[in-house]
């Protein structure tokens, strides 16, 4: 954290691109979840699920800044 409180990704860029950035993820994610049971493949499962606690963790950290 910077002395003001930001994180550094919101202090080099603003915030919107920020967000933008996590929504890939979380939509990387999904699909990778999504597909798992087509390709029957339990890896894409855990991929998927550890990609979107990574953007749910990130998510209120950059929308609650000003």
């Amino acid at each position: 954290k910077s002395k003001d409180g930001s994180y550094p990704c919101v202090v080099c860029c603003c915030r919107k691109k920020c967000l933008l950035f996590n929504d890939v993820v979380l939509i990387v994610a999904v699909l990778h979840t999504g597909f798992s049971k087509r390709a029957k493949s339990f890896e894409m499962i855990l991929i998927g699920r550890f990609l979107e606690g990574i953007g749910a963790g990130r998510t209120p950290h950059y929308s609650m800044l000003m």
